[in-house]
């Protein structure tokens, strides 16, 4: 009885997590209780309702800007670039707040609340006559009636309100979501690996709804139902979130990641003639009951980035916050900062993306679309890119990574680094057949209408490109952040898109002006028959040229973080083992 009783008991031990996740109320957790993909799926329901909201706004937004409120093409595009610019940033905030104070889960859902009301003051903004300029029908928008002072300060307040409640759900959402596994759990490990293509593979669901059916209904119904169904549909995707929370794994909120980072630059730099000591074991360091008592881990000393290993060199005077660091924290500064190289390199592959629902949109007003009865809304033609990426992510995940880690041994196929790189070299390419295609547009406008379809390729290949680049940049940076700032590191992935949209901003406008310059008609112009895209997509194809090589030159210098446990090397020493096992003996 006694030995059972111990068994019995070992077996409850052994089902707690090992990652330091909590209830809510801070007690340790069991594997079979919470976590695990009954978690993820409350959570994964919110997103897909959540995504199905946003694209349903932002896919049609530069028509609304045009056709309602009466903008030109460089104004409404960077209107919508400049917004989903401050969509991608605000994460950096709502990280902050996570990381530092409320946790990821309390943070959501206050971002929660405030991402419905701009949704619903955007519904409203849309549906009453008196907030939007009059009917006009003239192709020209400078001809047109201007929207009021108070018609365009509730509609763009309603989207940056809108904007501010996604920068509390974003960079958490999925970071909830990847928390449900626990990394010392091999077998959990291995279905964390997966976690984000089929995350990626779930949310787009949404967008594919949006891209499709939301857009159809904007065009031909009307924008308030076009409007009001996504946000009805987020109401109901929070009401399932929160129907979920007893099933949820947590992390407890480590602290400011900002100030922790700032204490270790600001030491390393007052004690900057310090020597460092050859023997890592000289370094402060806190002990490990301090870490196991918050649920963290403890990080060892490495070679890279030297000279902050200086914030933990012991002096013997005033050892304060601001003077003195741990090892730990000096590495967790590090990783972060390793990062930042990355981070820099996919801005411009970001600043593509951002073509998807300006120009790329722009150009399908001017095609023919009609089939029969049926006009195609040109940005339906997004809806590829969704499926697109649907496509590739599984093939992916389900037939490419199983063949190639047959001879890398590496559980993901190929390293992250390497999965984004074959992105970038995909958005040179999908730059070329825009600008191929759109050259092969002008010469056909004049003569005779071009089909819509024309467009296809560049909003496929678009698709594949995400399947690679932004899948791999999400896991990428959420994997190789600290345990304690997750959120923050989640929010690299948006910051890329939030400045990839800034840059598409300016890079617009400044080409816009400086090709108009000299009497010269200018490669951007409302009417995009007397346009030239054709030369502005082909300068985007150099742009994305000289990123892989600034791409193939940083890739050298980083160095990946050792994993916190060993559930990597385990999964890594099965497939050995299997291949081992699956070869013909020598004896037969």
């Amino acid at each position: 009885m006694a030995s059972s009783s111990s068994s019995m008991e070992g077996g409850v031990e052994n089902d707690y997590t090992q990652d330091g996740t909590v209830d809510l109320k801070g007690n340790p957790v069991r594997r079979s209780k919470r976590g695990g993909w009954k978690a993820c799926s409350f959570v994964v329901v919110y997103e897909v309702f959540e995504r199905m909201a946003y694209y349903g706004i932002s896919t049609n937004l530069v028509i609304y800007l045009t056709k309602k409120l009466h903008q030109g093409t460089v104004k409404s595009s960077n209107n919508v670039t400049n917004w989903v610019g401050t969509i991608w940033m605000t994460p950096i905030l709502g990280a902050y707040i996570a990381d530092a104070h409320l946790g990821r889960y309390w943070t959501f859902v206050a971002a929660s609340a405030i991402y419905l009301s701009g949704m619903s003051l955007l519904t409203l903004a849309v549906s009453l006559p008196s907030l939007r300029p009059p009917h006009c029908t003239d192709p020209d928008p400078n001809n047109c009636p201007k929207a009021s002072t108070l018609q365009l300060g509730i509609f763009f307040g309603a989207l940056y309100t809108l904007a501010v409640g996604t920068g509390g759900t974003k960079p958490n959402i999925s970071t909830i979501g990847a928390d449900q596994f626990d990394d010392f759990e091999p077998r959990e490990k291995a279905h964390k690996l997966s976690f984000f293509n089929w995350w990626m593979f779930s949310i787009f669901f949404g967008t594919l709804f949006a891209n499709t059916v939301l857009v159809y209904i904007q065009d031909n119904v009307g924008w308030s139902i076009g409007y009001g169904l996504p946000t009805a549909g987020l109401l109901v995707s929070i009401v399932i979130f929160l129907a979920g929370t007893p099933f949820y794994r947590h992390r407890v909120p480590g602290g400011s990641p900002f100030t922790r980072m700032a204490r270790v630059i600001v030491a390393a730099g007052r004690k900057w003639k310090v020597d460092v000591p050859g023997d890592p074991k000289q370094l402060y360091e806190l002990d490990l009951a301090e870490y196991a008592k918050g649920g963290k881990f403890r990080i060892d000393s490495t070679p890279t980035l030297r000279f902050l290993n200086k914030a933990a060199v012991q002096t013997g005077s005033d050892d304060g916050p601001w003077m003195l660091c741990p090892v730990t924290q000096v590495e967790e500064t590090k990783q972060m900062l390793r990062m930042i190289p990355i981070l820099v390199a996919t801005f411009i592959p970001s600043t593509m993306i951002a073509q998807i629902n300006t120009l790329f949109v722009k150009q399908g007003t001017t095609l023919h679309r009609q089939i029969g009865s049926f006009h195609i809304p040109p940005a339906s033609l997004t809806g590829f890119v969704t499926l697109s990426m649907l496509i590739s992510v599984v093939l992916y995940d389900r037939f490419l990574v199983p063949l190639v880690r047959k001879w890398t041994k590496n559980p993901r196929g190929i390293t992250l680094l390497q999965r984004m790189g074959i992105g970038i070299v995909f958005h040179i390419v999908i730059m070329l057949v825009a600008s191929l295609t759109e050259r092969h547009r002008l010469s056909e406008a004049r003569k005779h209408g071009v089909s819509i379809f024309v467009l296809l390729p560049q909003f496929v290949l678009m698709g594949t490109a995400d399947a690679f680049l932004e899948v791999a940049k999400i896991e990428f940076f959420y994997d190789q952040a600290p345990e304690s700032m997750k959120s923050l590191g989640t929010s690299y992935s948006t910051t890329s898109l939030g400045i990839g949209n800034f840059i598409s901003s300016f890079l617009l406008s400044t080409i816009s002006d400086v090709t108009k310059r000299h009497g010269h008609k200018g490669w951007i112009l409302n009417n995009l028959n007397a346009s030239h895209l054709d030369y502005y997509y082909a300068f985007f194809s150099v742009l994305n040229f000289l990123n892989l090589g600034f791409f193939l030159v940083v890739i050298r210098f980083y160095v990946y973080k050792a994993e916190v446990s060993d559930s990597m090397h385990v999964l890594a020493e099965e497939l050995k083992e299997n291949a081992r096992l699956r070869e013909p003996s020598s004896n037969e």
